[in-house]
């Protein structure tokens, strides 16, 4: 069963203005067929509703973080080992899916294993129904993304001013949602930014168990990471939530981001 509303990541870019997404149908003929996107999602709910975002918000909605005024080096590309490592490692991941959301652009952190990123998570005592271990649950979900490769740990802080990342909560969202992430990257695609806000309560007033919430934190970190959906429902990935933990094709496509540089592969596939 969905977890009873959608989850939206918002993205946008460190230069002014979000960047231009190309139809599927012109990504699938700068791709090879195995890298081809999937078809369109339905853009209508799961009966009872459902978890994860139907379409991607690039650049609106609420404010954006601040973006840092240090920014990675440009990333090494050698096309022909893009190339190879696309086409050897596609097999069990998503990553057309991901190619045709971001017009053939890949999106990640730095590798971050000597400085991991420092995540705050907020504790709303005053709000209804929150529950102390909702935040064991949401640095579970971190934990479980670097158990299965993620080269971006994270580390946990008290003091919000000093952290990286900012995971807060709120009663609900206006919208059919239950989660929401927003991430900035620079002009080479390297992430730079990000936070996530979780909804305590679906839209409909009904409380989010422990094991939504963690589902739902799971799908948020994944969007952090530069994962965005798949049309496959197994993966926690997909725009409405069924699973309640990483599936093999999650871990895989994960790996396969951080094995490639960020910005696009067009030119790679070519």
């Amino acid at each position: 069963m969905a977890l009873g509303a959608w989850i939206v990541v918002q993205a946008r870019d460190v230069r002014a203005g979000a960047a231009t997404r190309q139809s599927a149908a012109s990504l699938a003929e700068a791709l090879p067929s195995r890298l081809a996107p999937a078809p369109s999602r339905p853009t209508e709910p799961a009966a009872g509703g459902g978890a994860g975002a139907v379409s991607t918000v690039r650049g609106g909605g609420a404010p954006t973080p601040a973006v840092t005024s240090s920014h990675p080096p440009a990333p090494n590309r050698d096309l022909g080992e893009i190339r190879r490592r696309l086409l050897e490692n596609q097999a069990g991941t998503y990553i057309g899916d991901i190619l045709s959301e971001r017009d053939s652009n890949i999106a990640r952190w730095p590798d971050r294993t000597s400085s991991p990123l420092r995540v705050w998570i907020q504790s709303p005592a005053a709000l209804p129904d929150w529950n102390p271990e909702d935040i064991a649950q949401v640095r579970d979900a971190f934990t479980t993304w670097v158990s299965a490769g993620a080269p971006v740990p994270f580390t946990f802080v008290m003091d919000s001013s000093g952290a990286d990342v900012h995971v807060t909560w709120v009663d609900h969202f206006d919208e059919q949602i239950s989660g929401k992430t927003m991430w900035a990257r620079d002009d080479n695609w390297w992430i730079v930014d990000a936070n996530i806000a979780i909804a305590l309560h679906h839209n409909h007033g009904e409380p989010l168990d422990a094991s939504a919430v963690r589902a739902i934190a799971l799908h948020e970190v994944g969007h952090l990471l530069g994962l965005d959906h798949c049309a496959d429902t197994t993966n926690i990935m997909t725009p409405r939530v069924r699973i309640r933990d990483l599936s093999p094709a999650d871990k895989a496509t994960m790996r396969l981001v951080y094995a490639l540089p960020p910005g696009s592969v067009r030119e790679a596939m070519r």
